[in-house]
């Protein structure tokens, strides 16, 4: 059986992974560019984040590489990791009585070199945020380094008053999606 290489150091993806009983044989962190390009729509944007990390990583025989790349956008807006405290609180505004847009791109090379890639896509809306609100998230410190400035895993969840499609897409791995793909690369779940 192949040996799989995550393509990731999100503890949240590992966490999601060993629910369905896959367990990587070792973590590789790519180191890609991720700015997106000019005009890049969300959906492309993932996918190729996804695949260039894939590719990125070191590949031995008998290994199969997972990688995944999640955004979330407003319209064709994608909100990246907030840089600082006032960035995430511009997020927050923004997504505060709105809908919007959880893209991920979940990319599989198999054991034959072949890149095949997932996109997923969630759609989640956040209640009017009061002030108050958006203080205590800012100052939880939960949403920085995440996409959007939130994990629904946390605090963020009291937020969410309607979410269409994968939960687990919205934590940051598509799980039916990856493990159709891991099932195609020789990946046994459980």
């Amino acid at each position: 059986m192949p040996a799989l290489v995550l393509a990731s150091s999100s503890p949240r993806r590992r966490e999601l992974l060993a629910r369905i009983g896959v367990i990587p044989v070792r973590i590789a962190s790519p180191d890609i560019d991720e700015t997106p390009l000019k005009g890049e729509l969300p959906r492309d944007y993932v996918a190729r984040l996804a695949r260039s990390k894939a590719l990125a990583v070191e590949r031995a025989a008998g290994e199969v590489v997972l990688a995944g790349d999640t955004t979330v956008a407003v319209g064709r807006r994608i909100l990246e990791k907030p840089v600082d405290e006032t960035d995430l609180r511009r997020m927050l505004v923004l997504l505060s009585g709105r809908r919007h847009h959880v893209w991920s791109g979940v990319c599989v090379v198999g054991t034959d070199g072949k890149a095949r890639v997932r996109v997923v896509d969630t759609v989640v809306a956040f209640k009017v945020l009061s002030a108050a609100e958006i203080d205590w998230y800012v100052e939880s410190g939960e949403g920085m380094g995440k996409a959007g400035g939130y994990a629904i895993q946390g605090r963020a969840e009291t937020f969410v008053r309607f979410l269409s499609g994968s939960h687990s897409n919205v934590v940051g791995l598509p799980m039916f999606e990856t493990g159709v793909l891991l099932g195609s690369a020789g990946i046994a779940l459980g």
